[in-house]
């Protein structure tokens, strides 16, 4: 299965649109990514990244919606654990 993540786009650096990475927040891990999908993103944008590679731009809005989703998937995980 194949899962993108959200996260808000921190720094950008390299000015050729194929080689342009961006420093990506996930949620306090900062990782880089190429921002080669998205050309149009800048830093304060919020993009999904799949593999590396920001595929596409979204609303805060949208990015805090699936943020509660993977809270929740984390705290139903620690349920399952914690067993009966």
């Amino acid at each position: 299965m194949c899962l993108a993540i959200p996260g808000k786009i921190v720094s950008v650096s390299g000015a050729d649109p194929l080689e342009r990475t961006g420093r990506i927040d996930f949620g306090g891990i900062l990782k880089e990514a190429s921002l080669a999908c998205v050309p149009e993103a800048s830093a304060g944008d919020y993009v999904i990244v799949h593999a590396g590679v920001a595929i596409s731009r979204l609303d805060e809005a949208e990015a805090r919606k699936v943020f509660d989703y993977l809270r929740q998937m984390d705290e139903l995980a620690d349920l399952k654990e914690a067993g009966p």
